[in-house]
């Protein structure tokens, strides 16, 4: 059955598959919305408990077969409903979601629910957890920091003699580090540990990471040699530093950005560059990411803009294969995804796997000429102080030493 909706799915148009999937996101939205009304009254009554469950939560387990998660917070949902019925109207047009109503319910008093639930219109959790923290802000966490113990370890890191040492940091901070911060050892290491940020109060977040070692050495030696600037030795000032430096430095990398920047030889960031070459200069890519805000300047046929920050690269509008410009008009930053999907408009999938495979071929060529060249280099040292000796033991003879062919007589 599942198999022939897929196979009747591919002979539909791009915009009848998106007009489909546009309806079946509006009648499961206003599907779930029935089931909260229904959970909703549904917990007024002893049905549960005459059908032999202690819960309306093992109910939903047990009779319904929901996960433990989706019950708890249909159940969260439906009480904070049958207190603000507004929630159901918003559920159903799909401005905010369960986790989002999960999230605020706690919160939400007859004064402020109509508030809160408009500012929660369309928002992302991590923003529906800064709201938490604007309407409930928690104390900064203190500092403490220890080892993790040898189980943790094992499943923060592969085994073996030279795996890192692991530590868990938890780090309260905020662009203007004013108060005591903290490092704090997680409870509990998942096994592919990621750094977690919850918001405390407006402007003030918790940091959780895990760290090696080193690492941790490193920080140490930063707050001993940051002594006299942060006499305090506040972990989240430090942190603010190092990242400062760092963005420096890959801004220098990436396009060249210093406080006094070299003068370009002409006027390279005009519609006028006729220079024909794919490399952009570092003017234009400064004046570039300054312009895209350094991200993703996609625009699908929406209107919708990308706004990926990560993996950006510098696109030429008109291909650079096909003559096209570098200059500030005619290069935008585009996701890694965006640049490859717009290459393919261009050139088509099997041209662009072409170019890249050449584009492998030569640079795998050119980095073999590399070495073969140290390799000759290293095994026929030259001596700096007397170069006629080296000559010499290479058999070779100088200029003047060596015969001189006789040339056809004028």
């Amino acid at each position: 059955m599942q198999n022939d909706i897929l196979s009747s799915l591919t002979r539909l148009s791009d915009a009848e598959l998106v007009t489909r999937i546009t309806g079946l996101v509006t009648r499961e939205r206003d599907a779930t919305a029935q089931l909260v009304a229904h959970l909703a009254e549904f917990d007024t009554r002893d049905v549960y408990l005459r059908d032999g469950y202690g819960s309306l939560h093992a109910y939903c387990c047990d009779a319904l077969g929901l996960s433990d998660g989706e019950a708890y917070n249909r159940i969260e949902v439906a009480r904070a409903a049958r207190r603000f019925p507004l929630i159901l109207d918003m559920l159903a047009a799909g401005t905010v979601t369960m986790t989002a109503v999960r999230l605020l319910a706690p919160r939400l008093t007859a004064a402020n629910h109509r508030e809160v639930l408009d500012s929660a219109h369309s928002r992302k959790k991590g923003e529906i957890e800064a709201i938490v923290a604007r309407l409930s802000p928690r104390p900064d966490v203190q500092t403490s920091v220890r080892k993790l113990p040898t189980s943790m370890l094992d499943a923060v890191a592969p085994a073996g003699p030279t795996a890192p040492i692991s530590l868990a940091l938890d780090l309260a901070t905020s662009d203007p580090p004013a108060a005591s911060r903290c490092i704090v050892a997680t409870a509990e290491a998942p096994p592919a540990p990621r750094a977690a940020v919850m918001p405390l109060s407006p402007d003030r977040y918790k940091l959780t990471l895990t760290i090696g070692g080193d690492t941790l050495e490193k920080l140490r030696l930063a707050k001993d040699m940051l002594g006299h600037a942060i006499p305090s030795g506040d972990d989240a000032a430090v942190l603010d530093r190092a990242l400062t430096v760092l963005l420096t430095d890959l801004a220098r990398k990436k396009f060249a950005d210093t406080p006094k920047p070299r003068p370009t030889q002409g006027n390279e960031t005009t519609r006028g560059n006729k220079t024909r070459t794919r490399h952009i200069p570092a003017a234009v890519q400064r004046v570039v990411w300054v312009r895209d805000l350094g991200r993703c300047a996609f625009i699908g046929a929406t209107g919708h803009r990308c706004n990926q920050r990560r993996f950006v690269e510098f696109h030429h509008l008109d291909p650079a294969a096909l003559g096209g410009e570098a200059s500030v008009d005619t290069i935008e930053l585009r996701c890694r995804r965006h640049n490859d999907y717009e290459g393919r408009l261009y050139f088509g999938k099997r041209r662009l796997d072409g170019v890249k495979a050449c584009a492998r071929r030569v640079s795998c060529a050119m980095r073999d000429a590399g070495a073969r060249r140290e390799a000759c280099a290293r095994r026929r040292p030259r001596t700096a102080g007397n170069p006629s000796s080296s000559r010499a033991r290479s058999g070779t003879s100088s200029p003047a030493s060596r015969p001189t062919r006789a040339g056809p007589e004028n």
